[in-house]
């Protein structure tokens, strides 16, 4: 069920719900409970401990956790976002709420935001970069990185899929400027709902903590030094941050648990040198969640028929983690015509008028088929796979099943 955290689940988490519910502690500003201990304040300090950076607020949502990054960074009216077009729909929906313009990006080869596109897509008015580590696996930091220093630009790494994951030994999310994290049902562990916000400066997480906290300095000083301004309320309730805190105690035997599940698939599928049909590329092999392995085809019939065997879907249908399938898109390109920001960035599809094309994510996207490693998401496109939880006589019938309907599409 859901992402792998859910099967980790048991008394410690229990234990600390327990707790919130015999002292009714429900916000973690409960003064008038004697002897309060917030498990919020505790997410926020064991997560910023486990990311390697000196601050971490916790949200109610991955989104929230978007919009108050991007509110950090004083993203909004005039400004341009580059985000891949493959991304849950919230990655791009959180730019526009912020007033901003999304300009959608190809992914390349690794399903990832392709950094020569990104460059490709950079104008006057392009003020952040949001890649996203999408199913488990990182981006390219290190070409990211340099894009963005060369240009003056600010990084909102979208690490909503991605928690635990790194990139050349760092953790994902404290690479960029500031980082977006989802506790989601579906993802790597969870808090039921929530979201963790991380930075290494201080100055942005002054503005993230008061844009979630109706414009509070940073655990409710009264003074501090930093910007005033207005926020909302986005802030994680008790009963979340007890579940969470206990998660990410647990969050390297998770990923440890996925990374074994895919290594024992891949390992038992032994396919030949020349077979068409292979594991995506990774930037980073030994960083990757390992929630979901993406196998892509050289052709999109073989993907197909892949597929189809496995009683999955390729990943163009995805539901709204692929830009083709946003309505949302599709009135934004609409209300747009006058405004060029997609004549500009997008050679436009005459079927679709202003709705952008993305030729190559389009195709890599058909090509593909997701078998679930522990995440079991239908909008994922993931129908077919392991859980965690499988033991080697279920991974070996899996496994013959997925070679069989391998070697049949090729």
């Amino acid at each position: 069920m859901a992402g792998p955290g859910y099967s980790f689940l048991g008394d410690e988490e229990r234990d600390n719900v327990n707790q919130v519910l015999d002292t009714w502690g429900l916000t973690r500003f409960a003064y008038d409970v004697p002897n309060f201990t917030s498990f919020v304040r505790q997410t926020e300090e064991a997560f910023a401990s486990l990311a390697g950076v000196r601050h971490a607020i916790a949200v109610n949502s991955g989104t929230s956790a978007l919009i108050t990054s991007l509110a950090a960074l004083g993203v909004g009216p005039g400004d341009e976002v580059i985000v891949p077009g493959y991304t849950f729909v919230a990655s791009i929906g959180s730019i526009v709420l912020s007033g901003a313009t999304p300009v959608l990006a190809e992914i390349d080869d690794t399903l990832t935001i392709d950094p020569a596109d990104v460059e490709r897509k950079i104008t006057s008015k392009t003020k952040a970069i949001m890649p996203v580590h999408m199913l488990g696996a990182a981006c390219d930091m290190h070409a990211l990185g340099a894009l963005a220093r060369r240009h003056g630009l600010k990084i909102v790494e979208d690490v909503a899929q991605a928690c635990g994951g790194s990139f050349q030994g760092r953790r994902l999310g404290a690479h960029g400027d500031i980082g977006a994290f989802s506790l989601n049902p579906f993802k790597v562990i969870t808090s039921g709902e929530g979201g963790l916000v991380i930075t290494d400066d201080p100055h942005l997480y002054q503005r993230a903590y008061a844009f979630q906290d109706q414009g509070w300095f940073p655990l409710r000083r009264d003074t501090g030094d930093g910007d005033i301004l207005f926020g909302l309320n986005l802030r994680m309730a008790e009963l979340a941050g007890a579940v969470a805190v206990a998660q990410i105690a647990k969050l390297d035997r998770v990923l440890a648990a996925t990374r074994r599940a895919k290594s024992a698939l891949l390992s038992r599928l032994a396919l030949p040198g020349g077979c068409p049909i292979r594991p995506r590329r990774l930037n980073d092999e030994a960083g990757d969640c390992a929630t979901v392995l993406v196998l892509t085809c050289a052709e999109r019939e073989q993907a197909q028929r892949l597929a189809t065997t496995l009683g999955s879907k390729t990943l163009d249908d995805s539901g709204r983690h692929y830009y083709r399938n946003m309505s949302q898109l599709h009135r934004l390109g609409d209300r747009g015509k006058s405004s060029a920001v997609f004549h500009r960035h997008y050679a436009g599809d005459p079927a679709l008028g202003t709705f952008p094309s993305l030729t190559r994510t389009d195709d890599l996207l058909s090509r593909s088929v997701g078998i679930s490693i522990g995440v079991s998401d239908r909008y994922l496109g993931a129908g077919f796979g392991i859980s965690v939880q499988d033991d080697d006589e279920t991974i070996d019938a899996r496994a013959r099943t997925l070679r069989d309907a391998i070697l049949s599409a090729s």
